[in-house]
């Protein structure tokens, strides 16, 4: 486990355009591989949590998304949700190393649950909602984690 965590790691560092997702569908199954196909996958839903609310879709990005998969990588191999990744590099840090531009931001979660169900808890939290809702974001990166603990890290970052 701590292998896999690692080699994760150092491919996402390895280049921002490193795309470490399968291609996927809404309903991705979460075992084919740790990441893959989060973005696309959560396409579909977070358009509809944004439709309902009069807001364009969200296009699932690159180097968003290799920044939310270290993150939730991260904080797998710590165990710990928080936005300060490891070696105390804060979230601002992180997306200037990987050229993201602001505005940006960040949602954190951790659980046993699917793509359709961290959307559902980020919807549902004030914070997150607010990130999610954020007309001037117009991309997102989704990824996931496994922990030691049996939940999943999940990281979304969002930019204009």
């Amino acid at each position: 486990m701590h292998l896999q965590i690692t080699r994760r790691l150092v491919l996402a560092g390895a280049s921002s355009s490193v795309a470490l997702f399968l291609a996927g569908c809404q309903s991705a199954d979460l075992s084919l591989a740790e990441g893959d196909g989060a973005s696309r996958a959560a396409a579909d839903e977070v358009a509809r949590a944004r439709g309902r609310n009069g807001l364009s879709r969200l296009a699932p990005d690159g180097k968003l998304e290799a920044a939310a998969i270290e993150q939730a990588g991260y904080m797998a191999a710590s165990g710990k949700m928080e936005h300060t990744a490891l070696r105390g590099r804060d979230f601002e840090t992180r997306i200037r190393a990987r050229g993201i531009a602001t505005p940006a931001a960040e949602n954190l979660a951790h659980g046993r649950f699917d793509i359709a169900g961290v959307v559902d808890i980020w919807m549902n939290s004030p914070p997150h909602r607010r990130n999610m809702l954020d007309p001037r974001f117009e991309s997102f990166g989704l990824g996931y984690a496994p922990g030691a603990d049996g939940r999943n890290y999940w990281a979304m970052v969002l930019g204009a």
